[in-house]
């Protein structure tokens, strides 16, 4: 018997939270396979609790107020090990973002590369645009640090790094590596899961082809919008869901040394002060950063 525990994180996205669950509980299971869903909300004033109770009684919820998404994670493993820890056992630990939606096929498919790679790996979903379905837009990144091309004959990909949309962990790398860094509140947790997995000698593959939908978010963000005062914009910076130069200085000073993370907490001010000298170079992509230093770096 398989047994899957579904995480999630929600917030105020009532409408593609329940086209999420939809697209969970459509999947074409293998036989002797099967899951419990595991949502923590982090406080949705549009009715995504009251929605997700009455649609899906069956998912375990709970409100944790003003949670982002990386302790969200938290609190949702949490809550799969309470119910572990009442005699259910689970063999994999699913993540899936709320706006991402899964084909029915993705469990199966990560399922038969984690069985082909024994059970000792990370893996990974890709996903694709919703307009088109021809772009991709999240999962395992490669040396250039974009997301990895599907293969030609559906093998599984290596990846050097992963966004957290769709990544399946089984139970033995959850023993190595525990649940996430509570130290991120929002992103970059899975970033760093995904590093910290290859430093303990736990590879990344994803699926060969990609088992879900989600679009990227392509905008410049707000903490360096020229167009956003600048009071505004380092306000912005320090949110969670912003760039918190500590939270960045965290990840890189651990994964890449002292120097490089110093450089970019410094940068990541300059750049709030003055987003404009970065736009005219052509790196308005902020979430390029982390997959530039991995190139530079060869990790």
């Amino acid at each position: 018997m398989n047994h899957i525990a579904i995480l999630l994180t929600v917030f105020n996205r009532k409408e593609k939270t329940i086209k999420c669950l939809r697209n969970i509980t459509a999947q074409s299971l293998p036989a002797d396979t099967k899951f419990d869903i595991y949502i923590v909300d982090g406080g949705s004033t549009d009715g995504t609790v009251e929605s997700v109770k009455t649609q899906f009684p069956h998912v375990n919820i709970k409100t944790v107020d003003g949670v982002f998404w990386n302790r969200g994670m938290i609190e949702a493993w949490k809550m799969a090990e309470e119910k572990k820890r009442n005699g259910c056992n689970y063999d994999y630990y699913l993540w899936l973002n709320d706006d991402t939606f899964i084909y029915k096929d993705c469990i199966a498919s990560l399922l038969r590369v984690s069985l082909l790679k024994k059970n000792r790996t990370i893996v990974l979903g890709s996903t694709v645009d919703t307009q088109t379905r021809s772009k991709l837009t999240y999962g395992g990144r490669d040396k250039t640090g974009k997301v990895a091309r599907p293969s030609s004959d559906d093998s599984p990909v290596p990846v050097i790094m992963m966004n957290g949309n769709i990544v399946l962990v089984p139970h033995s790398v959850y023993k190595k590596l525990g649940t996430l860094d509570p130290y991120y509140t929002h992103a970059r947790g899975d970033f760093d899961y995904g590093l910290r997995a290859r430093k303990a000698g736990i590879e990344l593959w994803q699926v060969g082809h990609p088992l879900g939908e989600c679009d990227a978010h392509e905008h410049i963000d707000a903490w360096c919008d020229p167009e956003i005062p600048l009071k505004k914009r380092w306000k912005l910076m320090y949110r969670p869901n912003g760039m918190p130069p500590m939270e960045i200085f965290h990840l890189e000073n651990r994964h890449y040394g002292f120097c490089i993370a110093l450089k970019h907490y410094f940068t990541i001010h300059l750049r709030c002060i003055w987003p404009n000298l970065w736009i005219k170079a052509g790196k308005a992509n902020i979430n390029k950063l982390h997959f530039n230093v991995i190139n530079r770096q060869r990790l």
